[in-house]
């Protein structure tokens, strides 16, 4: 969850250092350093809680230089957000940065007698004690210590790490944790995110699990943990720096938003042959389709609610089970998969530890694998059977806005593709579909437009601690993630509910002038959720409706209503998801908060 940046070289290491942490801020952290060796050889390490930006203007209080050293921004797990905590951490002839965590490090600090030895309170600062004392058992050969330590940690973790006799080298090793390497013209770069690479070079590659990687300013190698050396599969970023720029909006977020229709055309186009879907590129064979009993849909949060759109899309056009579980429960409710089960995956980075932890359970009942990510390389994509990789270019925002619309495009065009490998559907059927899909892109583009009127809907949310989404059926679905977008950014508190449930307890929550934000586009429920939108507004609630163009509403159903396109039922979420977005949006800068960077949360979640 953390970031990582680790550099050596001709141009100067501390800028680059600096730069790179910046270019990760948006991973989410509380604190921030670097550590580099200095002209004379000796590791410096400056740190401090808060951005950035005060990591700088500490660093330029020192007037040293340097061509080789290691970033770090934490976000905390161990230990509270104290200077102590921050990273990097040093201990005797040792200094590391970590990210992930490290399960057993009170049977190490115990084992190592550590005690009076720990100035902080984080599992990073033992590991750095036990490497330190494992690499002078090994004589200090860094690769010999580094494969004898990482045999003593249980969990998770991606390591760079200095040793004080090997100036100008830094060694990294990972398991679960992401990091990501390359070797430039301006010198060797490794982090644990693409955007701190791609300044410099669009040649990459994933450092693998359980491989040791040394840095030196002109070369990259790679070592398994026999100490033989390997060839790194070489990725080409298929982006340039200009996606992971503001480019004139303020925030990353709104720009975001308005990324979505040209995400949703690279997604979807290049998997149209006849008007119809065909994964032939992607080598995802329609077998996979015909094999399967039931499908599992296992996914976090937003991708989560993605998944909960395709079950309420997929169950009444394939007639076949679909469940929809959290990754982080899945592994321990003794799931009923095997080999006739469809296990579909859904990671935006695909690193998420709960989804790649559910994924391997999915795997070892038999079931096989197809992930939606939106990393090349990534470890869910290169250990899954099959990978339906969308293209929505990176996502800066820690609030996922146009990863989820990819996702959705995704799950869309396998349903369809499905249904019409079991006969579900005829071409004529599935191409109308696929005809329908493409109409939620100037569906989207309509809603970007109407972002003055949503903005007027947030004055009256702001005041008040709670709001509350009701819908019905898919309308349901799409306000689950409506409530999540909105609590995570505006810090308001907001639930979604099923609108038919309300008077099964939850209409004791409605007071007067509590917002509640109802959703009414499927028109075969339309009349039931427009009595249940009358049920609260007759106890006070402030109605806002979003609803078709073509719908018929009396007056004073609502306070203020939202109308999009006229589009088919099931593809009313594509509008609808740009609506809520945007109220999420506006409701943080009304609050004046930090949109893009969102208390206490991390972009891309590799600690359970």
């Amino acid at each position: 969850m953390c970031g990582i940046i680790g550099y050596t070289g001709p141009l100067e290491a501390r800028d680059l250092l600096l730069n790179g942490l910046a270019g990760l801020e948006y991973r989410g952290y509380d604190s921030a350093g670097i550590a580099y060796f200095n002209t004379a050889s000796q590791v410096r390490i400056i740190k401090n809680v808060g951005k950035v930006a005060a990591l700088r203007e500490c660093v330029k209080k020192t007037a040293e230089v340097s061509h080789c050293g290691i970033g770090h921004t934490r976000w905390a797990t161990h230990g509270g957000v104290t200077d102590k905590n921050a990273h990097p951490h040093r201990a005797g002839q040792v200094t590391l940065i970590h990210n992930g965590i490290i399960e057993n490090y009170h049977q190490l600090t115990e084992e190592y007698g550590l005690g009076d030895k720990l100035v902080s309170q984080t599992d990073s600062e033992v590991a750095a004690w036990v490497l330190d004392a494992v690499y002078r058992d090994c004589r200090h050969d860094p690769l010999a210590a580094i494969g004898a330590f990482v045999k003593k940690l249980a969990g998770s973790y991606g390591f760079c790490i200095l040793f004080d006799d090997r100036p100008g080298e830094i060694y990294a090793v990972r398991n679960v944790s992401p990091l990501v390497a390359a070797y430039t013209r301006s010198g060797a770069i490794i982090a644990s995110d693409l955007t701190a690479l791609i300044s410099y070079t669009k040649e990459y590659f994933v450092v693998p699990e359980g491989h040791i990687v040394r840095l030196t300013p002109y070369k990259v190698r790679v070592y398994d943990m026999d100490y033989n050396r390997i060839e790194p599969e070489m990725l080409e970023v298929s982006w340039n720096m200009d996606a992971a720029m503001k480019n004139g909006f303020p925030h990353f977020m709104l720009k975001e938003i308005h990324e979505q229709p040209e995400a949703l055309r690279n997604t979807i186009l290049p998997r149209l042959a006849g008007n119809l879907p065909d994964f032939t590129a992607d080598g995802i064979p329609d077998e996979l389709f015909l094999d399967c009993n039931q499908i599992r849909i296992i996914a976090c949060g937003t991708a989560m609610h993605a998944g909960i759109v395709a079950k309420a899309l997929m169950e009444p056009l394939l007639r076949i089970p679909v469940t929809v579980s959290i990754a982080s429960e899945f592994r321990y409710e003794d799931p009923l998969v095997d080999g006739k089960t469809l296990a579909i995956v859904i990671s935006q980075s695909g690193e998420t530890i709960d989804t790649l932890a559910a994924m391997r359970l999915a795997q070892s009942l038999g079931a096989p694998v197809l992930s939606i990510v939106n990393v090349k390389g990534s470890t869910i994509a290169r250990e899954s059977d099959h990978v339906f990789y969308t293209h929505a270019g990176p996502e800066i925002a820690v609030a996922s806005t146009k990863a989820y619309s990819v996702q959705l495009a995704a799950l869309y065009m396998l349903c369809c593709r499905m249904a019409l490998t079991r006969g579900r559907c005829t071409k004529a059927q599935a191409g109308q579909f696929m005809e329908d899909l493409l109409a939620v892109i100037p569906a989207m583009e309509a809603m970007i437009g109407q972002s003055d009127h949503i903005r007027s809907f947030v004055r009256h949310l702001i005041r008040e601690r709670d709001t509350f989404f009701i819908g019905r059926g898919l309308d349901y679905a799409f306000s689950l993630e409506g409530a999540l977008k909105l609590k995570e950014i505006s810090y308001i508190h907001a639930e979604a509910y099923a609108a038919g449930e309300l008077k099964h307890g939850t209409i004791a929550l409605i007071y007067d002038n509590v917002p509640v934000i109802a959703i009414a586009t499927q028109d075969h429920v339309f009349a039931k959720t427009i009595s249940n939108v009358r049920e609260v507004k007759a106890r006070g609630a402030y109605v806002i409706l979003l609803a078709k163009e073509q719908a018929q509403l009396e007056d004073g159903v609502a306070d203020m209503e939202l109308r999009i396109p006229d589009l088919e039922d099931r593809f009313t979420v594509f509008p609808i998801a740009v609506a809520l977005q945007l109220i999420a949006y506006y409701a943080s800068i009304g609050k004046n908060l930090d949109v893009d960077q969102p208390r206490n949360l991390a972009k891309s979640v590799t600690v359970e």
